[in-house]
């Protein structure tokens, strides 16, 4: 029975670079509410946070950088290679990660919870759920994505993986086991079909995540990821082909974000893609018909992106801009929307998120759309 009455709580692990946010990104776009423990762990040991005062009682200021906060380089360089400093380090951690969690799975409105966590079975949390399931795929893969997407030297990656507990553990342990060795829309296929089989909810279809909103003329609807050409066609031809994609492009895309339509009737007005990561909405996708009054469109379009992110907890959203568009100041401050740089930001995850998320050459946009934090002091 879950943890939380009324919700189906799904655990998400395997070992590093398997694919599991991308599987839970998969499993949200099916109207679960997504939690990464992990993004948690780093939130609880930011300056501010309740757990940075005692691991730097721990550990020691030399773990700190030149602005005070916790180098998780350093920090992870002494505990991947010391296993009791590790299990010191998640002694502070897992009790507030565990609190979090409990926070953002019973205050959110869907009934499927999705926890993703690589110390999942070592940790409390499995026992706030009702399934496990893991993400598999070969050490070649592993090593591969390291590499490429981390910027690990070859024996970096190694020694990474190596450090963890053998895969086997948490296949053994798994209800469910997705193979994630191929493309998108292979794994994909697996995770809506374990979905159809195995979550007892009903239709996708009659989920938040894939509602229609009408205004006026003008409605607003989540892409799925079978429209995945009809999102290429149109962003290669509204930006006048200065933006070519085509369907494994977008299929690829929607391992990380969403995509929200903007229609008059059936006819494709404007796009826009968007991710909610550690509680914050970023926004760096947008397109829009020449021909559509912009202050309308985007009216429609941040106010529906607005409402689906204060469900999903977000403390903020982040938008990043072309010029052109940042430069209709009047249109973004009656959105309250205003012009930040990373620094202005303050709080250090919406920092993260602007530096993991900003494409060169846009201009950020910041919109606070809640003022309780989790993880604050305690």
């Amino acid at each position: 029975m879950s943890h939380w009455p009324g919700k189906y709580v799904i655990g998400l692990t395997g070992n590093i670079a398997t694919g599991k946010s991308v599987v839970r990104k998969m499993l949200e776009h099916l109207g679960a509410y997504g939690i990464d423990a992990d993004a948690l762990s780093h939130r609880a040991i930011t300056q501010g946070a309740p757990g940075y005062q005692p691991v730097v009682d721990t550990f020691g200021k030399w773990i700190l950088s030149p602005d005070g906060q916790i180098d998780r380089s350093k920090l992870g360089r002494l505990v991947f290679s010391n296993p009791e400093a590790l299990i010191t380090l998640e002694d502070i951690i897992h009790p507030l990660v565990g609190q979090a969690v409990d926070i953002l799975a019973s205050r959110a409105p869907q009934k499927v919870i999705v926890i993703e966590a690589i110390k999942l079975l070592e940790s409390e949390l499995r026992n706030f759920c009702d399934t496990i399931w893991v993400t598999d795929t070969t050490e070649t893969k592993q090593i591969q994505r390291l590499v490429e997407k981390r910027m690990m030297t070859y024996e970096g990656a190694i020694e990474r993986i190596h450090t963890q507990s053998a895969q086997s553990i948490k296949i053994n342990a798994a209800d469910i086991v997705i193979k994630n060795n191929k493309s998108f829309e292979d794994t994909w296929k697996q995770v809506a079909s374990a979905w159809k089989i195995a979550v007892p909810i009903p239709s996708t279809e009659e989920s938040p995540q894939t509602r229609e909103v009408a205004r006026g003329q003008l409605s607003v609807r989540r892409a799925r990821p079978k429209e995945a050409q009809a999102i290429a066609d149109f962003i290669t031809k509204v930006s006048g082909g200065r933006r070519r994609l085509n369907k494994d492009d977008i299929m690829a895309a929607f391992g990380e974000k969403a995509f929200l339509f903007l229609l008059r009737g059936n006819s494709i007005l404007g796009l826009l893609g968007w991710q909610v990561e550690n509680l914050v909405a970023r926004i760096d996708d947008f397109y829009i018909r020449k021909d559509i009054t912009l202050m309308d469109a985007l009216k429609v379009m941040m106010g529906e992106v607005e409402e689906a992110s204060k469900e999903l907890q977000c403390e903020a959203a982040l938008l990043f801009l072309p010029p052109r568009l940042a430069q209709q100041k009047k249109i973004w401050q009656a959105l309250d929307y205003l012009p930040r740089t990373i620094n202005d930001l303050g709080v250090r995850a919406w920092q993260d998120a602007a530096l993991e998320s900003m494409p060169p050459g846009t201009i950020m946009m910041l919109k606070q759309l809640r003022t309780d934090r989790v993880l604050r002091p305690v």
